[in-house]
């Protein structure tokens, strides 16, 4: 039962009742693992417990990794201070090289006043917003850590990373680990100190301009009029539209990669408790705020919700001018009356027309139905928006219900002015969704547009086995902006494995 749980005394007494174990004599518990089904009316937790008799434990709850001095070491250029870069730098440590971080943005705590400012003024910093600066797009819009991409590595390593630096341990044990909007930050920058203390360096403010390319190798990157000689680790995140754009220009090997694209989709968070919890009273005292997950295909192409946010904020997330991009977050509490997920419909390269060959045509899409959202949107963060209901029957929202989105909305008619197969086939998925869950299709839900960063536009072509680049040595297209990660995790993750091939590369 979710009350006993919640509570180690209850958690105690039900352990010793049912294994036959003397109360008194249980000192600690662990919890490994906890996951909630809510499939049926009873709503189980399932827990997977180390119970300690008349003992504490020895030994933290967390793997710790040992980090060396490598001041004297090799260096390693890492372009870019997200997950993909930082885990990247932290096993350059491990393996004894020297990692030089370049980050086009602030720091964590500076950041956090241009993101302040994009509400109070409008105006968006260029470089320093929701997806560029300390920690990547994952900083401040969510730090969510569930993934998928267990095949990809070492997942389980990631997290006890994240412990280490400061996370709470639940995030070993939760099956949707989650650490918080107002929690990863710290985290973050704790990672930065240990990557500064063992001798390497962390540069803000200096953008990778180009790289250095001596025959058909990669020695080194311009960054801020200065030259940062090593290997790269080109780990510069989905937006980095001025990284894509000089790929192409230096004919560096690209492709376009199917992105999805939508809306954020907001309801009240009590809503979906009570969806998702079968229950009137909704989540109640002892559970936490509810999620839910969607996909079907329409018309050949994939409809679900993306990043679910339960009990949190739809934020602005554009990366310049003339664009409205939205994205969510949760802080650590997920206690705001809101709850909101990306529903997106997914777009293949082949989707914008077999003339459209150029590498950049998925980004071009991406901008322009940035731009048209802006335009929508009276050419300020003012987010257009319409009601979920008067968007399945194509009607324009009189009005519009109290929404987390600091900007703003504006009543407009999503229906009409979204690309046609993305409109149709969020107005059929929804109607499934609907029938999923009954009372999800509602009036009281609004969807504020337009969600488009949910992936890289691109994918920067690298070899499977050294991941390098398929033409140059020495460069290593690493994470979600190069195409091959997607969320906080799989591009630590992705990180971690172009750290470990570029060790293999100065070794040869």
């Amino acid at each position: 039962m979710p009350e006993v749980a919640a509570q180690q005394d209850r958690l105690k007494r039900f352990l010793s009742d049912e294994y036959g174990l003397n109360e008194n004599h249980i000192s600690a518990l662990r919890i490994l693992k906890r996951s909630i089904d809510a499939r049926q009316r009873t709503i189980f937790v399932n827990l997977k417990v180390r119970v300690y008799i008349d003992e504490q434990p020895t030994d933290d709850a967390y793997q710790h990794t040992d980090y060396p001095d490598v001041s004297q070491r090799p260096q390693v250029i890492v372009v870019g201070a997200g997950p993909g870069g930082l885990f990247a730098a932290l096993r350059l440590i491990e393996l004894g090289l020297r990692p030089i971080v370049l980050e086009r943005g602030k720091d964590v705590h500076e950041r956090k006043k241009d993101l302040a400012a994009i509400s109070r003024t409008q105006q968006v910093d260029g470089e320093s917003n929701y997806c560029f600066g300390e920690g990547g797009a994952g900083a401040y819009s969510d730090g969510k850590l569930y993934t998928r991409s267990k095949k990809r590595g070492n997942t389980e390593k990631i997290l006890n990373v994240f412990c280490q630096h400061g996370a709470s341990t639940a995030i070993l044990a939760d099956a949707h680990p989650h650490i918080g909007t107002d929690r990863l930050p710290q985290v973050i920058e704790n990672m930065r100190h240990t990557i500064i203390n063992s001798g390497g360096e962390v540069h803000f403010q200096t953008r990778m301009t180009r790289l250095i390319v001596a025959g058909d190798r990669v020695v080194g990157c311009e960054a801020a009029g200065q030259e940062f000689l090593g290997p790269v680790i080109l780990a510069t995140g989905h937006s980095a539209r001025d990284v894509y754009r000089y790929l192409a220009s230096a004919r560096i090997e690209m492709e376009a990669k199917g992105i999805a694209v939508g809306v954020r989709l907001e309801h009240p968070s009590a809503l979906i408790d009570q969806i998702q919890y079968h229950r009137r009273e909704g989540r109640g005292r002892w559970l936490p705020a509810a999620e839910y997950a969607f996909v079907t295909q329409v018309d050949g192409r994939g409809v679900y919700s993306f990043c679910m946010c339960p009990g949190g904020f739809v934020i602005p997330a554009a990366t310049g001018p003339e664009q409205i991009v939205v994205n969510g977050m949760s802080p650590a509490s997920r206690g705001t009356q809101w709850s909101n997920s990306g529903m997106v419909v997914e777009i293949r390269p082949e989707d914008l027309g077999a003339a459209a060959d150029s590498p950049l045509r998925m980004l071009a899409f991406q901008e322009q139905l940035e731009r048209d959202c802006w335009q929508q949107g009276n050419r300020q963060q003012t987010a257009p928006a319409q009601r979920m209901a008067d968007f399945v029957n194509g009607r324009l929202s009189a009005d519009l219900p109290r929404s987390s989105y600091a900007p703003g909305l504006i009543a407009s008619p999503l229906h009409f002015w979204l690309p046609r197969p993305v409109a149709s086939r969020l107005q059929q998925g929804f109607r499934q969704f609907g029938r999923q869950a009954h009372g999800f299709l509602t009036n009281e839900a609004v969807m504020i547009a337009v969600e488009t960063r949910t992936s890289s536009p691109v994918r920067i072509v690298r070899d499977n086995a050294t991941l390098q680049h398929v033409r140059l040595q020495g460069l290593f297209p690493c994470g979600e902006g190069a195409g091959y990660a997607g969320g906080i995790v799989s591009a630590g993750v992705d990180g971690e494995r172009c750290a470990e091939m570029c060790a293999e590369y100065l070794k040869a």
